[in-house]
């Protein structure tokens, strides 16, 4: 028979309402496995009705934070997503880099009765157990950008962060660097998959040229200010720096203010992640020549509210992964990708 991964939300949902009720009867309430075949372990979950375009749906987002002007644009993109869908009301919360904040934030959503979930997490162990809880209890949830630590959710939409990092670190290595040279990396936030895998991505990237070395790293978790700070420490320590690798926009763009304040911007390459097409993002940044290179990094707003639509109004299974498409952007193309992604 079916297990609950493969069974549509609302007849999850439903299961659960349905053993919550036997707790009246019984003693406990588990799983399949957990309940004897006397007990009816066997027994089809009860099929609940999928209201479909006829309903209205309530949709909690859970954002990790609105410090980064990419989060910011997320949750723009979802508000504009779902003011095209009648039946959706969107409510958000900013977790604020916190992650006891965003569990509340989240059990909050739960009690308002939502029927769905989307939650960028702000850190992938301390989110697990309350993802896991909010899709046990049958209600759907689409993880945006960052993962969590187990596969219990409805959809996870964000772009390939290793495969970023690899490219970022290939082009160092073969664009920047062919002859090697002296690399600083400023990192997100360490708890956070995106960080991790952009770190691991890059050092993959550059491993076919032994010439180029990581001299010092920095954490700036995520925000302009703090890779601002940590590289104003890094240049008084390092005399001789050629490439800055920043793991987002707004860390490589603070790390050029440092530069520049000391006089150091011309020795070095800075080269972020993002490339927002808005006039403060990363591609504009490119074309003004502060940045040599971004990466788009769509945000999947507006991904995940049609994944919303697909679950609640056309009562479909969806694929539990859809991955995003990047795109290397440098001088040479900035201008025609700030064009064709810019919405205004």
């Amino acid at each position: 028979m079916p297990t609950s991964r493969s069974l549509p939300w609302w007849r999850r949902r439903a299961g659960v309402l349905a053993c919550g009720a036997a707790l009246i009867m019984t003693a406990a309430c588990g799983t399949e496995s957990d309940v004897p075949e006397s007990a009816g372990g066997d027994a089809e979950p009860e099929e609940a009705e999928c209201q479909g375009p006829d309903g209205e749906y309530l949709i909690g987002m859970s954002q990790a934070n609105v410090a980064e002007p990419y989060r910011e644009q997320m949750d723009d993109d979802i508000r504009a997503a779902a003011a095209e869908i009648d039946q959706f009301e969107v409510v958000f919360a900013d977790a604020a880099q916190d992650n006891s904040k965003q569990v509340s934030d989240v059990e909050n959503f739960l009690t308002q009765g939502i029927d769905l979930l989307i939650i960028s997490p702000n850190e992938a162990a301390p989110l697990t157990a309350i993802v896991e809880r909010v899709h046990n209890e049958g209600v759907p949830v689409i993880v945006l950008d960052r993962k969590i630590e187990s596969e219990a959710y409805t959809q996870f939409i964000g772009a390939d962060n290793a495969e970023i990092g690899r490219a970022a670190g290939e082009y160092v290595a073969t664009e920047l660097l062919p002859d090697g040279g002296r690399v600083v990396e400023l990192k997100g936030l360490p708890g956070s998959t995106p960080a991790q895998e952009r770190a691991e991505g890059f050092r993959e990237g550059i491993a076919a040229n032994p010439g180029v070395e990581i001299i010092a790293e920095g954490v700036g978790d995520w925000l302009r200010e703090k890779g601002q700070s940590q590289f104003e420490a890094i240049l008084q320590a390092e005399p001789s720096i050629d490439v800055v690798y920043a793991h987002n926009d707004p860390m490589a763009e603070g790390a050029y203010l440092a530069a520049d304040a000391a006089g150091r911007a011309g020795e070095m390459k800075f080269i972020g992640i993002d490339a927002l097409p808005i006039p403060s993002g990363g591609i504009k940044a490119v074309e003004a020549g502060r940045l040599s290179a971004t990466f788009v990094y769509p945000t999947g707003g507006s991904e995940a509210v049609a994944t919303a639509e697909q679950v609640l109004l056309e009562c479909a299974d969806v694929d539990q992964e859809q991955i995003l498409e990047t795109e290397l952007v440098t001088a040479d193309n900035a201008a025609d990708v700030y064009s064709r992604n810019s919405t205004g």
